[in-house]
């Protein structure tokens, strides 16, 4: 039996995929903070788990797929299969807790999305926490964005995006971009932003035990308390619900499902930007998890990257 309740009005195809989800209470849980070793072991664990559906995901998509270096910081760039330079471009930052995966590992996201958006992608090989706290990881992204500037790509015609807490990632990037006076990007998009990193909101207590995918206290806690210390939590680069968004900030698409623990947060997180006058679309999925997307042939996921490629028709270039 699945842990997850199945509800009739997702389609055939999310249906299936919950038969397979199992409790997430019952998974080994994550490393303490200062665990170095036992952090690197499970990193090089997911990222093996995840090789194969990555290599589907670029089997299908076919897209040009390059290592390089921006601003000192490990990419790739991901260009989509017959993709053109229109001088437009998406600087993508993971997700994973902070603590996994990679540029490679999330491959099964990006190569669809460039392939639905026809939009070339930089994907930050940032540095993971606990080695890379929020400091230095903001920075290194803000680096790679800089670089792009330098090789002319405007402001104007590159966006961000990012899930789960590379969602919050790029969220807080474009604050702290606007607060240094560096400028900001055209648009911001994100898949299930973890926008609060503190156990705050109405979700993590009423969704606790429907959430399929994560945990918090075995998986999210012990990564949030590597990534930043206690007292740095409501920082706005890193929970973005603490921003102040009366000073400006890029349109902003916001994607979920109602069936994830952070998705008070992120609800939060549209309201900080609606009530600052902001432009800033919500749009949820009904019965599916947290950053369902990345299952990138279900209908709910093709229909949500092909809103996230008008969102940027709409706004990039402009």
């Amino acid at each position: 039996m699945s842990y997850a309740h199945i509800p009739e009005t997702v389609s055939n195809e999310a249906k299936a995929l919950l038969q397979l989800f199992g409790n997430p209470a019952l998974r080994d849980p994550f490393p303490s903070p200062d665990d170095q070793q036992g952090w690197d072991g499970k990193y090089a664990e997911i990222e093996k788990e995840h090789e194969e559906v990555n290599q589907a995901a670029e089997q299908q998509y076919r897209p040009m797929v390059e290592p390089r270096r921006l601003g000192g910081v490990p990419v790739l760039d991901i260009q989509p299969k017959g993709w053109r330079d229109n001088g437009k471009i998406l600087v993508y930052t993971h997700g994973g807790g902070y603590t996994m995966h990679s540029a490679k590992s999330t491959l099964l996201i990006t190569a669809p999305l460039a392939h639905d958006t026809g939009l070339r992608i930089i994907s930050v090989d940032y540095t993971l926490a606990p080695r890379g706290k929020w400091e230095q990881v903001t920075n290194e992204v803000i680096s790679v964005m800089q670089a792009l500037m330098a090789e002319s790509y405007d402001l104007n015609n590159m966006a961000v995006f990012g899930e789960g807490s590379g969602g919050s990632l790029a969220a807080g990037v474009v604050l702290k971009m606007r607060d240094l006076q560096l400028g900001m990007p055209a648009a911001v998009v994100m898949w299930s932003p973890w926008a609060d990193m503190t156990e705050t909101g109405d979700t993590y207590v009423t969704l606790k035990d429907a959430d399929a995918i994560l945990h918090y206290d075995r998986q999210v806690k012990p990564s949030v308390a590597a990534y930043a210390a206690p007292d740095d939590l409501k920082h706005p680069y890193i929970s973005p619900v603490y921003g102040n968004y009366a000073k400006g900030y890029p349109p902003t698409l916001i994607q979920g499902a109602t069936k994830e623990i952070c998705l008070s947060s992120f609800i939060r997180l549209y309201q900080a930007l609606d009530t600052a006058g902001q432009t800033v679309k919500l749009d949820l999925y009904e019965g599916l998890t947290h950053v369902f997307q990345a299952e990138h042939n279900l209908p709910e996921s093709i229909l949500a990257r092909r809103k996230v490629r008008d969102f940027f028709n709409r706004y990039l270039g402009r």
